[in-house]
């Protein structure tokens, strides 16, 4: 039996075909694209480019399978993304992303409203914002859909949406998995007829890939394949690493930099630092997420002359000391929402003569982005003191490193220092894409999430090296850590400011 996983990113869609009985992938295609950023705080994409780049990415996938033993698919989308539909079905405008932060003004004031933080990322402030700035459009509204969501839809012809990538929208209760009517009531109770009114639980099916699609890409038609209910891609991305057991975290270094790992009970968090996301297995998923990660590391890479590639300049990197002889990179080169600082810029401070090299700037940046993650999980433990279920990050027992940043070594080793804790790395890299081939194949099996991957002994594969860290430059990290929170609140925001977060 074979299954296929769909990873839509901001970046890029990813596709990977999975053999149940062997364990092993099959099939991979790939497929990367832009985004629409014109104006500072823009973000967005054209829904029509993701459903090109899964057929593209699914055809390329199974150029080389057995196409009949396909019975499942599931979806992995890039969370919080508003995408808006007419009674048509037709796509109204582009869709704004998460990392989209123009409803800076809509988010303080649901904020207020909801008496929580809610941050520019997150749905409902991109809803407001529609409904403040293109009126015209927001009055043609019929269905209101999350991206991953938008592909079901066109897959099966259902509207769908599942609890771990609709607790990033705002308006969802994660302890009661149902809407929040009396935060949609304070925004426009008409988005209650927008939204899909069932969520789907984590084993249940979206329905069935229609006939034409199945006929384009030569899979069998007439309801033979299942749609899973898919999920966000950090829930996605803790199946594929195998995260679905408190005490192993996972720390993605990818175009936003996030930190989460499963809980029990949800943590709900009013400072909202941490998000009270749900996961993919039926449990919460606590999650604390950066806007800037690697495309820092990006924009040293393109600054420096010469044409070194991230691997020289890891290398460079490597030779300098932790804490980069005092030079500190504030990362927020496009805002920041943890801390919930959207107006922030990308700062370098405490350059002296001799210092403009590439190793110390290269560093600096891994530094930055790496202690951002670090601030957050500090606020965590403060948010999750208590004891019970609220003690869980004081039980991390190892940090598992995906994301395009998990290849330089020269940063895993940073943050294993940074941090603490012991590293493992998956050996698949596309880890969102296998968890939604994973969950994918137990939905079609007729098994709970859990159960089947309990089955798949040998998944994830994990490398050999469990990388410890180096206790000898714990002091420097923390000195260096220390710098960077002081300097951060010194420019932008008070001391004691309320910082905020998510996918």
């Amino acid at each position: 039996m074979l299954s296929i996983g769909l990873d839509v990113g901001t970046q890029g869609t990813k596709c990977v075909v999975y053999d149940v009985d062997t364990k092993e992938i099959k099939g991979r295609g790939a497929v990367s694209y832009g985004l629409n950023s014109e104006r500072h705080g823009q973000a967005e994409q054209d829904p029509a480019v993701w459903i090109q780049a899964c057929r593209d990415t699914m055809k390329e996938a199974l150029a080389d399978c057995d196409r009949s033993q396909v019975k499942a698919i599931a979806v992995s989308g890039q969370q919080h993304g508003l995408v808006v539909l007419d009674a048509e079905t037709n796509v109204i405008r582009a869709a704004k992303l998460w990392c989209d932060l123009e409803s800076e003004k809509e988010a303080q004031e649901l904020s207020e409203m909801f008496e929580t933080t809610i941050v520019p990322s997150f749905t409902i402030s991109k809803l407001l914002w529609l409904k403040r700035n293109e009126p015209e459009n927001y009055a043609r509204i019929a269905h209101v859909l999350l991206p991953h969501d938008y592909i079901n839809f066109w897959l099966t012809g259902n509207f769908t949406m599942e609890a771990s990538d609709a607790s990033g929208t705002g308006i969802f209760d994660p302890v009661k998995r149902i809407w929040d009517q009396e935060r949609i009531n304070l925004v426009d109770n008409v988005i209650l007829n927008w939204i899909p009114d069932q969520i789907l639980g984590p084993d249940a099916s979206a329905g069935f890939l229609k006939y034409d699609i199945a006929q384009e890409l030569g899979l069998p038609s007439g309801n033979q394949i299942i749609i899973a209910p898919g999920g966000g891609d950090n829930a996605m991305s803790a199946l594929g690493v195998g995260a679905v057991e408190q005490g192993v975290w996972v720390l993605s270094l990818g175009t936003s930099g996030t930190l989460f790992g499963p809980t029990r009970t949800p943590i709900l968090d009013p400072t909202g630092t941490i998000c009270a996301f749900c996961d993919a297995t039926g449990q919460a998923l606590p999650l604390l997420c950066t806007i800037n990660c690697t495309g820092v590391t990006e924009e040293v890479k393109n600054l420096c002359c010469g044409g070194a590639n991230h691997a020289e300049l890891a290398e460079l990197a490597a030779q300098e000391p932790p804490g980069c002889h005092g030079v500190t990179f504030l990362p927020y080169l496009g805002g920041e929402r943890t801390p919930n600082w959207p107006r922030a810029t990308g700062t370098v401070l405490g350059l002296q003569p001799g210092l403009m090299r590439p190793g110390v700037l290269y560093r600096a940046a891994m530094e930055g982005a790496t202690f951002s993650l670090l601030q957050g999980l500090e606020e965590m433990k403060k948010q999750a003191g208590g004891g019970g279920d609220g003690d869980f990050i004081l039980r991390a027992t190892e940090l598992r490193i995906v994301g395009g940043g998990s290849k330089n070594h020269t940063w895993r080793q940073l943050i294993a220092d940074a941090f603490q804790l012991p590293l493992r790395f998956p050996v698949e890299p596309e880890t969102a894409a296998l968890g939604a081939a994973l969950q994918a194949a137990a939905v079609a099996t007729g098994s709970t999430v859990a159960e089947f991957l309990k089955s798949q002994r040998g998944q994830p594969v994990l490398e050999i090296e469990v990388l410890q860290p180096n206790v000898d430059n714990k002091g420097a990290y923390f000195e260096a850590f220390e710098r960077f929170s002081r300097l951060g609140v010194a420019l932008f925001g008070p001391k004691g400011v309320v910082v905020a977060s998510s996918s």
